[in-house]
């Protein structure tokens, strides 16, 4: 003997219906954005100010951890083959004097030869180490503060992928934060808490 058909409660509807209309929102929502490929001036405007505001809070935090750090656990890294702590300190202050500004467009500072913007990434002296930090991020404030947003409105070839501009914030701030996060692991290991979380 057939099984009854049960019919489902007018509430068992309603969720479905819900449910039904979360997933295709959400499938809507991952189709990719045409809107995300050419922005206005005004738009570019609002995500370069967005950005330096960011990079503000970045340059704040990765100061706090270099005053933090003791100069004797400036060359400190937790295993071999991985980056020091002055090594983390100065690729913070290099992405500023050049990654950032040149991948929105802007200009990389000068540092000299080849060899010695080189020498300059091995630096371990604490003293010198934040002179750089200071100097690369207002390098690269300076840069996309003069940058005319019209400019940000197409799309950039960043490490060989052609990005909107707001694809290179996503980009460029995420491996920014990343190494921020690598440098907070380095001081929680070594029993130094981040100044903004005392």
């Amino acid at each position: 003997m057939p099984r009854p058909l049960l019919m489902p409660s007018r509430s068992m509807v309603r969720r479905m219906f819900a449910g039904a209309s979360v997933l295709a929102t959400l499938a809507a929502g991952s189709a990719p954005a045409r809107a995300q490929d050419v922005i206005t001036k005004e738009s570019a405007a609002a995500l370069r100010a967005s950005f330096v505001a960011d990079l503000d809070t970045l340059h704040q935090k990765f100061l706090g951890l270099a005053q933090a750090f003791p100069q004797d656990k400036y060359s400190w890294r937790p295993m071999d083959g991985v980056r020091s702590v002055s090594d983390v300190l100065m690729l913070a202050a290099f992405e500023g004097y050049s990654f950032i500004p040149t991948s929105f467009g802007g200009k990389a500072a000068d540092l000299g030869s080849r060899e010695e913007a080189a020498k300059l990434r091995t630096l371990s002296d604490k003293t010198q180490v934040i002179e750089h930090l200071n100097k690369g991020f207002a390098h690269a404030k300076k840069e996309l503060e003069a940058l005319d947003p019209a400019t940000l409105t197409g799309k950039r070839k960043v490490m060989n992928q052609d990005r909107s501009a707001a694809d290179i914030v996503l980009f460029v701030g995420g491996d920014l934060h990343e190494h921020l996060g690598q440098l907070i692991a380095y001081a929680r290991t070594n029993h130094i808490v981040p100044p903004w979380s005392k």
